[in-house]
């Protein structure tokens, strides 16, 4: 099942991205699979130990996924803003707790609650409401170590289950399964950092009010630098390129954007981290009328602010 997922990714990402960006992505896994371990680990970031880059992306991730036996509590909130037409907002917060059982897996759980602001939006019904969105799952497991391999490299698998339509807020029974590739690698030792994120996701909702049962799917690729400013304080910037697509598999083709924003991250100590990430759409199209932006399958603006503690 994941190999096939993995297949139709890659046929669609062959369609998607120019040739350059295509070869560069599967030439960065391809070399982080085939290279030799090296015999050490790089040095330790400003001496002080190793930075996790998992957060340090923005909505781009990192391969890190902690020291073994670590645990972590995060918050993760994700605002959406700006359709076609009225007024959309739409802010999600999870709560986070994860645990690194090995070097090579972590599994973490969360419950998300959903704030909708939505007024004269084309297809969503006018909605005020703040109340729980659903529950997902998210494990991780390591396949290179950037310490000791020329990149780090990760996969995710992260089930979901929601109580109401993620975009609209409809009450409803809805059912995802997310799938995710996460490259990165140390550019300049302790200063600057780079990472490639590739995702795949399909989702099923089923309307309660309707009975009507939709199923879409996602295919996302990004990239991501970030900069050591000064001790324990990164700036980046990122760039997600996200296709929309009717059916679970890849199906109908229903729009895309391209979102560019910068990043920031900022460690306390050794335990306590924060995270901000804002990211506006710079060109889009859909299926039906094309355009300049996709603001039917897509928002205009998306924020991320995560704030988390290890111990």
């Amino acid at each position: 099942m994941v190999f096939h997922c993995w297949s139709a990714v890659a046929s669609q990402l062959r369609q998607a991205l120019p040739g350059p960006a295509f070869a560069s992505v599967i030439l960065a896994v391809v070399l982080g699979t085939v290279a030799p371990a090296q015999s050490e680990p790089r040095k330790a970031a400003h001496g002080a130990g190793e930075f996790d880059t998992e957060h340090m992306f923005g909505f781009t991730e990192g391969s890190d996924i902690g020291a073994v036996g670590e645990k972590e509590l995060e918050t993760d909130s994700v605002g959406r803003f700006g359709r076609a037409a009225g007024s959309y907002s739409n802010f999600a917060t999870a709560v986070e707790a994860k645990y690194t059982f090995s070097e090579y897996f972590r599994i973490s759980a969360a419950a998300t609650v959903s704030r909708y602001d939505i007024t004269g939006v084309n297809g969503f019904d006018d909605r005020r409401q703040t109340s729980l969105q659903g529950f997902s799952i998210d494990a991780r497991f390591r396949l290179l170590d950037r310490e000791r391999a020329p990149i780090g490299l990760t996969i995710g698998i992260i089930p979901q289950w929601g109580l109401k339509d993620d975009a609209s807020g409809a009450p409803g029974d809805q059912f995802s399964t997310g799938f995710l590739l996460i490259a990165d690698r140390e550019l300049v030792p302790d200063r600057l950092f780079g990472a490639i994120n590739v995702g795949y996701e399909q989702e099923r909702t089923r309307l309660r009010v309707s009975d009507e049962t939709v199923h879409d799917s996602a295919l996302g690729v990004s990239a991501a630098l970030a900069a050591q400013v000064m001790p324990g304080v990164f700036v980046g910037v990122e760039a997600r390129n996200i296709r929309h697509y009717e059916g679970l598999g890849l199906g109908q083709f229903a729009g895309q954007a391209l979102y560019v924003g910068p990043t920031l991250y900022m460690t306390f100590g050794a335990q306590f981290w924060l995270s901000a990430a804002w990211n506006a759409q710079a060109w889009g199209t859909t299926a039906v009328d094309g355009g300049a932006l996709d603001l039917t399958n897509f928002e205009r603006h998306r924020v991320r602010f995560r704030l988390g503690v290890n111990f």
